[in-house]
């Protein structure tokens, strides 16, 4: 199986809160997958307050999370690139984003070196954000944008010429990995289980929190045996991650019986395939096959 899967994501971090079981889950089956951070998470700040290298995250918060990406990776087994871009901060209200970041630089600067990534690596399916980038960070709504940009670009022959020969990605999948009808799962199969858990306090206001949000999921990947690696691995990022979180860790045993899988909306596809799904290369023969 020669399979191809490319994650693009706006900081370290996020590929392990967003989709972590779905690379364990395709490494496992022998897929590649290749996960893009677009900036370094210079501009982060450090969200566990027991964090042992606090005194580094003060010192050089940007080689941490380089240190802390790697251990991710380790956990997981996905390949990773850098596209090197600075991280624009997440501004108050009326605040300036800073100049020179990742947000504000030109979109045919920013693509040149994620679109040789694509033409080089030939996935046929890419992960990304949605156009309000998951949530409203600046650096998330540019990831989507990039990623759009980028997928087009790489498909034209006549646009980065330098880049190397085009590559046209077949599938585009957003990330629906947090949605009302996962927290719903839960927290009944809590309350069935343990009606006096404190937890379900925590997730109802979880389910509050999703419950304007539309279900968009058109795609369920079961990868409920990978939830320990994506755990891990998202621990891995001990700055930007409490290891007690109530909002990422929840018990796995949990989490496998109400709801096993990560989610995904299709947003662009060049195949047919049948909605909903259960694979992201669900209508796409392997590279080899595509080759010949």
């Amino acid at each position: 199986m020669s399979h191809r899967l490319l994650a693009v994501h706006a900081h370290p971090d996020d590929e392990s809160s967003k989709g972590a079981a779905t690379y364990a889950h395709y490494v496992h089956e022998g897929a590649q997958v290749l996960v893009v951070s677009c900036t370094g998470g210079e501009r982060g700040d450090v969200q566990n307050p027991h964090l042992a290298e606090l005194a580094m995250a003060e010192r050089d918060i940007a080689g941490l999370r380089r240190r802390e990406m790697a251990n991710a990776r380790a956990v997981v087994g996905f390949d990773h690139a850098w596209l090197g871009f600075e991280d624009s901060g997440l501004p108050e209200e009326g605040e300036a984003i800073p100049p020179q970041c990742f947000a504000l630089t030109p979109l045919e600067i920013s693509a040149a070196p994620l679109v040789k990534i694509i033409r080089e690596f030939r996935p046929q399916v890419m992960l990304t954000y949605d156009e309000a980038g998951g949530y409203p960070h600046p650096d998330h709504v540019r990831t989507h944008e990039l990623s759009m940009y980028a997928m087009e670009a790489a498909a034209d022959p006549t646009r980065y010429p330098e880049a190397g020969p085009a590559w046209q990605i077949q599938k585009v999948y957003y990330d629906r990995i947090f949605n009302g009808p996962r927290a719903n799962a839960m927290y009944d199969a809590l309350q069935a289980k343990d009606p006096e858990s404190p937890l379900l306090e925590q997730l109802d206001g979880m389910r509050a929190w999703m419950r304007d949000r539309p279900d968009l999921a058109t795609t369920h990947v079961e990868v409920g045996a990978f939830f320990n690696q994506r755990d891990d691995a998202l621990r891995a990022h001990a700055s930007q991650v409490s290891p007690d979180s109530s909002f990422f860790f929840w018990p796995n045993d949990l989490q496998r019986e109400a709801w096993p899988w990560e989610d995904y909306q299709l947003a662009h596809s060049l195949v047919e395939t049948d909605l909903p799904e259960t694979d992201l290369f669900a209508g796409i023969a392997s590279n080899e096959e595509n080759d010949k």
